[in-house]
C-alpha cells in the first residue's frame, strides 16, 4: 500500500509542469562606443560630478542588476556612489520619493572598473518602467564610454548629489555615458538582441518618447504577456564591415549579443550605411559592387554560425529604402546592391522580417513611403517605427 501511494505521487510529480527557476534577462541595454567629439563631455566634466540618466525598461522582475561599463576607457574608472530609483517621467531628473535605493558591488558602495571591462552590481528590490541611474565619479576618465544616441535627457551637476530628489541646476544633454544595461530576475523570461544601426537606435523617434521600434516591439510582447526582454544594440552610423560612428557589428558581437544575459533570439538590421558609403560617387565596377554584397552575405553568415553556437536563433530583417537619402547620393547601382543582399537576407536566416515590403512606398519602390519617412529618406518617423514593431510576428519568441 506504500509503496503504491509513493509510486501515485512519484507518477503525479513526474505528469506536473516544471516550475520555471528564475534567471536573469536584460530588460534594458545600449552599445557603447567611443563618442564623437560633438557627443563627448567636457575633458574634466565628471570631475566630482554626479551623473544622472533614465532608461525605460522592457521587462519587470523580482529584482534587478545594473551594468555599467569601461569598455573603451585606457584607465580605470572609479564610481565613489551609485544609486537607482524610479523617476517621475522618462528624461527626468525627479525621482519618485521612497524609491531610492543604494547600488552595491560585492558589498561595497564604491567600485573602480578597468578598463575594457563591464561590472554587474549586486542585485536591488525595485520595480518600475523608468528607472533613474545615478552615478557619482571622483575623476573624469581620460576616454569616454557612450551611447551617444540616447534620444532621453541625461542630467550632469558638479558635486555628490546622487540621492538628490531632483537636480534643477543640472548641465543637460541627450547621451549616456558608463551605463550599459539592467537585467532582471525573472522566471521563464529570455530576451531578444536588436543588432542594428541608426534606424534600430531610434533616429527621427521624439527625444524621451520612447518610440523606437523595438520600444513598440516590447509593448507588444508585454501586452501579450510574453516575458520577453528587448535589448536596443543600434549605433547611429553603424556597419557591417567596417568601423563608422562606432565599432563595426562583428567586432562588437560577442558583447553586444552573445554576453546578454537570457539571449535566445536576434534580430539581425544592418548593412544599410554599409551599401550608402561604399560608392558615393559611383565611380567603382559593378564587381566591385558583386564583391561588397558577398562581404556582407559573409559576414550575416558569420553571425548566424556564432549565434546559432549560443542556442540564438536569427531573424534577418530586409534593409529598407534610401533613395531619398542626400547625403549618400544614392544610384541604381548602390539600390541594385540592395536588392541583392535583400534576396540574401530572405533565404538565410531562421526567420525573415521584411521590412523593406513594410515601409517602402508601392509607387516608389525604392524609397520609403511618405507617411513613414522621418524626412530625410533614410529613417523613419515614429509611425514608420509603430509599422515595422507591427509586422513582427510575436509567434518568433516561444
Amino acid at each position: 500500500m506504500v509503496r503504491a501511494v509513493a509510486a501515485f505521487i512519484m507518477a503525479v510529480l513526474l505528469a506536473s509542469p516544471a516550475v520555471a527557476a528564475p534567471v536573469w534577462v536584460g530588460s534594458w541595454a545600449t552599445s557603447q562606443q567611443i563618442p564623437e567629439e560633438h557627443n563627448a563631455l567636457p575633458a574634466h566634466a565628471l570631475d566630482d560630478a554626479t551623473l544622472r540618466q533614465t532608461v525605460h525598461l522592457s521587462l519587470n522582475g523580482r529584482s534587478l542588476r545594473v551594468r555599467l561599463s569601461n569598455a573603451f576607457g585606457v584607465t580605470p574608472l572609479h564610481i565613489t556612489r551609485a544609486r537607482i530609483a524610479r523617476v517621475a517621467a522618462p528624461g527626468s531628473d525627479r525621482i519618485i520619493a521612497g524609491s531610492d535605493t543604494a547600488l552595491y558591488f560585492a558589498g561595497q558602495e564604491d567600485v573602480t572598473i578597468p578598463p575594457g571591462a563591464e561590472y554587474v552590481s549586486d542585485p536591488v528590490k525595485l520595480m518600475g518602467a523608468d528607472i533613474a541611474i545615478s552615478l557619482h565619479l571622483d575623476t573624469a576618465p581620460i576616454q569616454q564610454t557612450s551611447h551617444p544616441g540616447s534620444r532621453t535627457t541625461s542630467y550632469l551637476l558638479p558635486g555628490n548629489h546622487v540621492s538628490d530628489a531632483a537636480l534643477p541646476s543640472a548641465m543637460t544633454f541627450d547621451h549616456w555615458f558608463v551605463i550599459a544595461g539592467i537585467d532582471v530576475l525573472v522566471a521563464g523570461g529570455a530576451a531578444v538582441v536588436a543588432l542594428g544601426d541608426s534606424i534600430t537606435d531610434g533616429r527621427g523617434s521624439t527625444t524621451n518618447g520612447n518610440d523606437r521600434w523595438t520600444d513598440a516591439l516590447a509593448e507588444r510582447l508585454a501586452t501579450a504577456k510574453r516575458k520577453v526582454g528587448v535589448l536596443n544594440h543600434g549605433i547611429g552610423g553603424g556597419r557591417v564591415l567596417l568601423d563608422g560612428l562606432g565599432p563595426n557589428a562583428l567586432s562588437r558581437f560577442d558583447r553586444d549579443v552573445l554576453a546578454q544575459p537570457g539571449v535566445r533570439w536576434l534580430i539581425a538590421f544592418e548593412a544599410i550605411n554599409d551599401i550608402g558609403t561604399f560608392d558615393p560617387e559611383g565611380t567603382k565596377s559593378v564587381a566591385m559592387h558583386d564583391d561588397l554584397v558577398r562581404q556582407l552575405a559573409t559576414a550575416y553568415s558569420q553571425m548566424i554560425a556564432k549565434a546559432h553556437s549560443a542556442g540564438i536563433k536569427v531573424y534577418g530583417s530586409t534593409i529598407t529604402p534610401f533613395m531619398d537619402c542626400g547625403p549618400y547620393h544614392p544610384k541604381a547601382i548602390n539600390e541594385a546592391d540592395r536588392i541583392a543582399l535583400n534576396a540574401w537576407i530572405r533565404a538565410n536566416f531562421d526567420a525573415v522580417l521584411d521590412f523593406d515590403a513594410v515601409v517602402r512606398d508601392p509607387a516608389r519602390p525604392d524609397h520609403l513611403a511618405p507617411a513613414y519617412d522621418s524626412g530625410d529618406g533614410l529613417h523613419l518617423s515614429p509611425a514608420g517605427y509603430r509599422a515595422l514593431a507591427a509586422a513582427v510576428p510575436l509567434s518568433l519568441f516561444q
